[in-house]
């Protein structure tokens, strides 16, 4: 086993200032959905709190981008583009999660500086920042003004659309934290993941390869 430095700096402090922001979001749109019924904080708290920290992640989600954009680490995003290439390392994923782990088969991707993620993983990602994330940023900014935003929110079906969206895609995201918070335990550790982006440094199995090796494909 042998350590990896796949999580820069900066991507350690947009992780975990992003996860904060997202149970925030989580806490305060269950406060603001459900008013009456669950009452932690007042309903206007709520909303102020809600907005500001939506904003924050909206601000927080451009910086992502620009580090991503601006730097080569944006090739860990990328999955491969060859069908005939993709599937099958995809379904070779699906069955270790759902299977082969449960018989302590090893991990059939090996994670290298510029593939940290699993076909299955930069696929979800991609979909996830790239399409819901700004989606339910949209829907968002929308709601925060109908009056402002009364032209838009028309042509799309009205604020229910609008707020169904919304809460659908909340929905989606809790889906996708949970289903984050699993993945991150199955290391050689419990915790091994977590750790790895607290310090950057991923534990890999097996021997370490070649600096060649470690270079990113050209897809």
């Amino acid at each position: 086993m042998y350590k990896l430095y796949i999580h820069p700096l900066p991507v350690r402090i947009w992780h975990w200032l992003n996860a904060l922001s997202f149970l925030l979001l989580i806490f305060t749109g269950l406060q603001i959905r459900y008013a009456g019924l669950f009452d932690v904080i007042s309903f206007r708290n709520a909303v102020i709190l809600h907005n500001w920290v939506g904003f924050f992640v909206g601000a927080n989600f451009l910086l992502w981008l620009g580090f991503y954009l601006f730097s080569d680490k944006i090739k860990v995003y990328q999955p491969e583009l060859n069908p005939k290439k993709y599937f099958p390392a995809m379904f070779r994923q699906v069955y270790f999660y759902a299977y082969g782990i449960l018989r302590g088969e090893p991990n059939p991707y090996r994670v290298t500086v510029y593939g940290k993620f699993n076909p299955m993983q930069a696929m979800t990602y991609q979909i996830v920042m790239l399409l819901l994330l700004p989606l339910q940023f949209y829907t968002g900014v929308l709601l925060w003004d109908v009056t402002g935003f009364a032209a838009q929110i028309d042509m799309l079906g009205g604020v229910r659309v609008i707020s169904t969206v919304h809460v659908l895609l909340s929905i989606a995201f809790v889906g996708f934290l949970l289903s984050h918070l699993y993945l991150i335990s199955l290391g050689h550790t419990t915790f091994a993941h977590t750790k790895a982006m607290i310090t950057g440094y991923e534990d890999i199995e097996g021997e370490e390869p070649s600096a060649a090796a470690e270079a990113p494909e050209t897809r």
